[in-house]
């Protein structure tokens, strides 16, 4: 019996996740990446540390660390797909190449959104942080730079913007939203964020947006703002979200409503083929709505399940947090997951702030599921509270554990 040739379009963190799945399941079988970047997979999330200089292309990279072991699995790279036949079985790469499948995986995940609202965005100097290239060419010009202009505080925008302090920059972040951090917390819990990336040097300005970037012979010069603002800088980098890469599926007969649909095994509407990561819609295990995420994490997740699947595993996938983030913003740590945006809502809230600590718990109606939660400063233990939302688990006479933070590994021999 011939070996199952398996290709994957898109070489990032699903693409890599479900090609070690597979080969971990079918140690026969042909696997073919096809990235149309020009460098081997890395660790995106990790980009922002080349521009500071404390990491290396070749230190991010995912080949042969962690769980890529990259064993028997081609890799090609600056291969981009152009086209798709699922009736024929086969892909075309750059329009030329023809290459075969047995089962397909799209993983090509997401590109920067540059909202057509701000003019002069093709100015040398924009930047939006996406890609291990976009890293080096925004470390080159830092050389020459001396203040930036973040437009949008997203995670990866405040990351990028804490990598240009680093540099010795003087760094504004330009948000249109009343506080930081909008899309994983409340303004509430964004407070003690806010002050730790002012008291870091970073000048935030709320309120605000970008209309157009001022250039010059030498690129970027400068940004004027809708209040009539003008700030001068050599970098502008934009992080106003992203969206999914399917324009070449046209005509393939893959279902895609914004991003591709997958069913609870991660597969499509056509036979044999898959997707997984920022490019799937998938489902809220919470609210069961249809959604889509860009976050790592949940790429990771939902690749490894669509490699098993492919391999002829069956595993159904547990769906993906609209919001879901852990990471350290200045020097305070934060966790956000599940619902955490209430105001207006029915929700029961719980939330505590102290001087360097907030904390906020999100609860069904019937405060009997907790279904959101948000940590500042203090995050011990957020993983017990994520097994809870995720499993949607009945409290019962657990509530004032979660409640007043005494929740710890012993609780759960009780459920």
């Amino acid at each position: 019996m011939a070996p199952t040739r398996y290709v994957i379009v898109g070489g990032s963190a699903a693409g890599m996740a479900a090609a070690q799945a597979i080969r971990e399941l079918d140690s026969h079988g042909a696997i073919t990446v096809l990235s149309a970047e020009a460098d081997p997979p890395y660790y995106r999330p990790l980009i922002p540390f080349i521009v500071d200089g404390r990491k290396t292309a070749g230190e991010i990279g995912l080949l042969g660390q962690g769980p890529y072991t990259a064993q028997d699995i081609d890799v090609r790279l600056d291969a981009a797909v152009t086209t798709v036949d699922t009736q024929a079985h086969a892909v075309t790469v750059h329009d030329a190449e023809t290459i075969s499948y047995d089962k397909l995986l799209v993983a090509t995940g997401s590109r920067p959104y540059i909202p057509p609202s701000i003019q002069g965005a093709d100015a040398p100097g924009v930047y939006a942080l996406r890609t291990l290239a976009d890293a080096r060419s925004m470390a080159e010009r830092a050389n020459t730079t001396l203040d930036a202009v973040m437009a949008g505080g997203g995670m990866l925008n405040l990351k990028a913007a804490f990598a240009l302090l680093e540099r010795g920059l003087g760094v504004t972040l330009v948000v249109t939203s009343p506080e930081v951090l909008s899309q994983v917390m409340e303004p509430d819990g964004a407070a003690l964020i806010r002050d730790g990336l002012e008291r870091a040097g970073l000048r935030i300005l709320t309120g605000r947006s970008v209309t157009q970037i001022v250039a010059g012979p030498d690129g970027v010069t400068g940004v004027l703002l809708d209040s009539g603002e003008e700030l001068s800088c050599e970098i502008v980098c934009i992080g106003k979200g992203v969206r999914p890469n399917v324009e070449f599926l046209a005509g393939s007969g893959v279902r895609v409503e914004q991003g591709i649909v997958a069913d609870t095994h991660t597969a499509c509407n056509t036979p044999d083929t898959y997707t997984a990561g920022d490019v799937a819609v998938t489902f809220d295990p919470i609210t069961g709505k249809r959604m889509m995420t860009a976050l790592w994490t949940n790429a990771v997740e939902m690749g490894r399940c669509a490699g098993r699947n492919m391999a002829g595993r069956p595993t159904a996938y547990g769906g993906t947090f609209g919001i879901l983030n852990a990471t350290q913003v200045a020097e305070t740590p934060f966790v956000s997951m599940g619902i955490v945006h209430t105001t207006g809502t029915d929700y029961e809230t719980h939330v505590f702030q102290a001087d360097d600590v907030y904390r906020k718990l999100t609860f069904t109606a019937d405060g009997e599921r907790l279904v959101g939660a948000v940590f500042v400063g203090e995050i011990a233990r957020a993983g017990l509270y994520r097994h809870l939302i995720r499993e949607r688990v009945q409290l019962n006479g657990l509530k004032a554990a979660v409640v007043e933070h005494r929740l710890h590994y012993g609780d759960f021999l009780r459920l």
